[in-house]
Order: C-alpha cells, then sequence, then structure tokens
C-alpha cells in the first residue's frame, strides 16, 4: 500500500505572516504547528538569512513532508515535540526570548482529516482514533468504550456544544464496544432527532472527541499564558482559530493582557506589572471571499494578533 499524499491548504497565508510584520528581520520567530509548512515557509522567505524560525509539530507525517519541503532553509529548526512544552524546547535551544513573533494555527489538517487511518472523519470506515501524535496511546476507542456515561456528556457539550450528548452518551453506553468510525457515527445519528441539516449529526461529537484526544484547547491555554512571559518587547503573537471555542479562549487571552490592570479589584495598589498586550486588530481578520471559494473551510477562521508592549 502506498503511502497517502500529504495535503494541506494553508488558511490565510498572506494575513497571518503579514501580521508578524517580519520582512527582512533578523529576529527569532515561532510557528507552533508546523503542518504543511505553508506558514512557516511564507515566513523563512521574508526574514533575513539571520533571522530564525522555530516550528512545532508532533504529527509525523507534517515534520517529513515539510522537513523536505523547507530544506534548503538553514536559518529553520524543526521541533518533533507539542508548543505545550514550548518553554522547556526553547531553553533546550538556548533561547530565553521569543523576539520577533509567534503564531498559532489550530485545528486539524487536510491530510490529519481525510487520511483514512487516522480515524479523524465519519465520511470513511477506519479505526477510531484521532491522534495528533501517533506515538500517543490514549485514543479516541479509548474515550468511547471506557470514559463513564457522565464524563461523555460532559466533553460532547463542553468541547462539541452538542444538544444530545444525554442520548448520545447513553446510547454509546449501551452499544459497547464501538471499534470504528462509522459504527459510531451511525449510532449517533440513530440516537439523535431526525432534523434537517447541512451539518452531518455526528459532526460536534467528532470535534469534541478529537479536542479531547490531543487536549487541544487545554494545551492552547496553558501554552498561551507561558508564551505572554516569553515574548520579549515588540515580538508578535498572532492566533488563526477555527472555531468558537479557540476564538473565545483567544479572545480572553488578549483582552486579559491588553488590560491596564489584571488585578482583583479589592487589592489597593496594582502588582501585576500592567499592561503587556497591545492588539493589533480590534476586531478579528477573516479570510477573503476568494480564498473562501477556493478552500470552504477557511470561512471559519478568525486571526486575532498583539505585539508585547
Amino acid at each position: 500500500m502506498s503511502e497517502p499524499t500529504f495535503k494541506h491548504y494553508t488558511v490565510m497565508k498572506k494575513e497571518v505572516v503579514d501580521s508578524l510584520d517580519c520582512y527582512n528581520s533578523d529576529k527569532i520567530f515561532v510557528d507552533c504547528t508546523l503542518g504543511g509548512g505553508g506558514h512557516s515557509e511564507e515566513i523563512l522567505k521574508r526574514i533575513s538569512p539571520n533571522g530564525r524560525l522555530i516550528s512545532f509539530d508532533v504529527d509525523s507525517d507534517a515534520i517529513k513532508f515539510a522537513t523536505e519541503r523547507l530544506k534548503d532553509y538553514k536559518n529553520l529548526t524543526v521541533i518533533k515535540g507539542s508548543y505545550k512544552d514550548i518553554d522547556i524546547h526553547l531553553s533546550n535551544l538556548g533561547i530565553d526570548k521569543i523576539t520577533g513573533g509567534i503564531i498559532f494555527d489550530l485545528g486539524a489538517s487536510y491530510h490529519q482529516l481525510t487520511n483514512l487511518e487516522r480515524g479523524f472523519s465519519f465520511l470513511h470506515d477506519s479505526d477510531l482514533d484521532m491522534r495528533f501524535d501517533m506515538e500517543q496511546k490514549f485514543s479516541a476507542y479509548d474515550i468511547i468504550n471506557k470514559y463513564p456515561e457522565n464524563e461523555l456528556v460532559d466533553i460532547f457539550s463542553k468541547y462539541g456544544e452538542e444538544h444530545y450528548s444525554k442520548r448520545i452518551a447513553k446510547a454509546i453506553v449501551n452499544n459497547r464496544p464501538i471499534k470504528t468510525t462509522l459504527e459510531l457515527a451511525d449510532l449517533i445519528k440513530k440516537s439523535t432527532p431526525n432534523i434537517k441539516s447541512k451539518i452531518h449529526p455526528a459532526t460536534r461529537v467528532f470535534q469534541a472527541l478529537r479536542i479531547e484526544v490531543n487536549s487541544e484547547l487545554l494545551n492552547f491555554e496553558n501554552t498561551l499564558n507561558k508564551v505572554i512571559n516569553l515574548l520579549d518587547i515588540g515580538a508578535i503573537i498572532s492566533l488563526l482559530s477555527f472555531h468558537s471555542l479557540e476564538d473565545r479562549i483567544s479572545k480572553q487571552f488578549m483582552k486579559k493582557y491588553s488590560l491596564n490592570c489584571r488585578c482583583d479589584k479589592n487589592v489597593p495598589v496594582c502588582n501585576c506589572g500592567g499592561k503587556m498586550l497591545e492588539l493589533l486588530n480590534k476586531k478579528p481578520i477573516i479570510a477573503t471571499e476568494e480564498e473562501i471559494r477556493e478552500n470552504p473551510p477557511s470561512r471559519s477562521a478568525k486571526l486575532r494578533s498583539a505585539r508585547r508592549i
């Protein structure tokens, strides 16, 4: 069996890299999700040969593809690891500050969603998996077949904003073991009302499972609180999100650190250090109509950027 072709559309490539203001820069930049290498390549094209880019990914397929694509750039360091450990990885490289900027491109790639062996999609039958990092042992199978009913309800509601979480969770527990994506999708369809919608009834549950398997929102939020102290004065942070839960975290982070004071209202004297971020766009930047026609999933993308002050 031949290896699947790695396909990935780089969403809002120009807008994201424009936000870093990195033309001919000799500073240090970070791409938290290498993916197919689209954003990384655009950054490398713009920064000077003395500039440096550190790119992270946990997906071996992405690293293999992007490393080959970017092999001619000598100022690129690719790290096989999660951005949640960014402070450790940068320290190991002798880097204490991100002097230029950092981007987060959240969510799964086209390659991950369409690779039949990865189990992200209910459009094809495959084992329940959904791991970004294939070396990780915990998968969607473990959630579906081992989580108690109340925990399933919680993650479907919290991460999928699924209205029928209780029905779906009960049906899952009563029909275990469930081994494949189509088994699960069919069960969800049967356990929810037949409502006319462009969205498949399993969509929200599959999103919730992917987020839970990969600790996406938890890792993102925790990493943002690390990154704020890793940013040098003048460095830019850009956050590209694809659904409301990610964007909510992005918006709250930007709002919190752009306040003149973050102290408790009962504290008589400010001791938080004051404002740390200057917002570069008050409203999120969205994809152009042309890009949305070319790549429909781009319609949900929102870009928020700020400068460390």
